[in-house]
């Protein structure tokens, strides 16, 4: 990767530069949307910190190189400085924009990182710059291992080596419930698009070989979900680098799959491994110890998939409540209707409240917990009305309804018996086709008789540009490609639910394929 030949790394010039954050216990993970205790002033320092290129760290484990702390921020952009305060463990590192900062920070909001298995804590700094001392010889030394002088082996190109394949190879340990190539997907595809997937068994041991689109994906994918279970204290992801840099699938079957190809044959559906893939797994692999019981029946792919790297609670689990608190939201366009229609892609919305001293800020109340993170997961950091939003989870446990007399001018709506809630059916479909944001829309529930000029110009009238569109052969479902992400999400809000005539109303969601 050539997006860290810049960075810097130096000791702090002053020794009180930085001491505002010598006695700070605020972080990210637990900022407050009013439900929280402790003082308005400390609440309101959390909560308007306002975006900086500069990312403070904390609760580093004593041993963490600066490579590994480099490493938080490689996935999202160039990284120009670092600063480490060892006697405190804490680091602040200073990325390219303040663009690739706030993507970083909303991302591992979501998903908290890890260092040496040890959680730390990412905020901004109140310092739009760090001032280091770019002669000494700790910043000549750093510099030359990233500019590649030093050989391999080095701290920092060992990080960058280990993230320059985009396949990653998967282990399956304490797998006490099936597995499925479908759920592995569904899991993954959190972190970038997946384009082939090939399942084998090897010395007792379910395994997998999975290719992203590009490193950076497959590099966010491993921070997340390493160590993290599927299931409830089973079926424990094992992940690291492959060798391979892309996977010949021939056939897509339940082994194997070739998402770009989908007009490959079935075969025997037995998994296909070229010789090349079959020399570069590891010949150490540890036998998995534990079997699988005929007698149990597997979780769905839609929990395993909001099992996934948020550490959903699945049943019997004990997690945060369903409630989510979405801000930064253009409080000129924004309302619960909206709300419900893009957080329902992910889940059955129960209730909506814009916030009434705080119009850019809603509590979104969904079903459960799994399907309050699998929206989070999916949300946070997407661009709704020109703004890019936060999603994170509430201390609230519901949302209350105003008052009975009381004019809450239409802030607060309930949507609990909405006939628009797409999983109230067990085992519906809509549980299989769960997709990040794209600017593809499938749509269904057409009309026979709406053609693809009516369709076009449909969708064009939300403002957005119909880049493609696809009829399927029964021409009651299609595909739409708008030109960003946003226009699709403007064009789903917009016309989930249009009716199109004769009481039959138009069905739109997001899709994993393009066209």
């Amino acid at each position: 990767m050539d997006s860290v030949g810049d960075i810097a790394v130096g000791m702090k010039r002053g020794s009180d530069e930085l001491s505002m954050y010598n006695n700070s216990n605020s972080d990210l993970s637990t900022r407050s949307d009013g439900a929280s205790t402790g003082s308005d002033s400390k609440k309101l320092r959390v909560e308007e910190a306002l975006p900086s290129r500069v990312i403070h760290i904390r609760r580093l484990p004593t041993e963490a190189m600066d490579a590994e702390v480099i490493a938080l921020g490689l996935p999202f952009g160039k990284v120009t400085n670092i600063l480490t305060l060892r006697g405190k463990n804490q680091a602040f590192l200073e990325m390219g924009t303040e663009e690739a900062a706030i993507t970083m920070v909303n991302y591992y909001n979501t998903v908290p990182p890890h260092v040496r298995n040890s959680p730390v804590y990412v905020q901004f700094s109140n310092h739009k710059e760090l001032k280091t001392d770019a002669a000494s010889q700790r910043t000549q030394a750093v510099l030359q291992a990233v500019s590649a002088v030093q050989p391999p082996g080095s701290e920092v190109q060992d990080v960058l080596a280990a993230a320059s394949s985009p396949v990653l190879r998967i282990i399956i340990d304490n797998m006490f419930y099936p597995v499925t190539l479908d759920v592995l997907q569904q899991i993954f595809s959190k972190f970038g698009t997946v384009m082939k997937i090939i399942t084998f068994t090897k010395n007792n041991q379910f395994q997998a070989l999975l290719q992203y689109s590009d490193p950076v994906q497959a590099q966010h994918a491993k921070l997340a979900l390493d160590g993290q279970n599927i299931y409830n204290s089973c079926c424990t992801l094992r992940i690291d680098f492959s060798k391979l840099v892309n996977l010949n699938v021939k056939y897509n079957n339940d082994k194997s799959r070739d998402y770009s190809r989908p007009e490959l044959p079935a075969g025997d559906s037995r998994p296909t491994l070229d010789p090349s893939v079959a020399a570069a797994l590891s010949k150490d692999s540890t036998p998995l110890l534990c079997k699988i019981p005929g007698a149990l029946n597997p979780l769905s792919a839609a929990a395993a998939a909001a099992a996934a790297a948020g550490r959903v609670a699945l049943p019997g689990q004990a997690g945060s409540g369903g409630v989510l608190l979405a801000s930064n939201l253009n409080e000129e366009m924004v309302t619960p209707q909206s709300l419900f229609t893009l957080f329902g892609v992910y889940g059955d919305v129960q209730r909506v409240k814009i916030l009434y001293n705080k119009k850019d800020s809603a509590l979104i109340q969904m079903c459960d917990p799994s399907q309050a993170q699998l929206a989070m997961s999916h949300l946070n950091g997407q661009k709704m009305y020109g703004k890019i939003i936060r999603v994170t989870l509430s201390k609230h446990q519901s949302v209350a309804l105003p008052r009975d007399g009381l004019d809450d001018q239409g802030l607060t709506k309930d949507f609990t018996n909405s006939s628009l809630h797409r999983f109230k059916k067990p085992g519906s479909k809509n549980f299989q086709n769960i997709f990040p944001p794209s600017a593809t829309l499938h749509l269904s529930n057409v009309l026979q008789d709406v053609t693809e000029e009516d369709l076009r110009l449909l969708f064009s009238n939300t403002g957005g540009t119909v880049k493609a569109f696809k009829f399927f052969q029964d021409r009651k479902m299609a595909l739409i490609q708008m030109s960003t992400v946003e226009e699709a999400i403007q064009a789903l809000i917009d016309l989930h639910n249009y009716n199109m005539g004769a009481n039959q109303h138009l069905r739109v969601s997001f899709s994993k394929s393009t066209i």
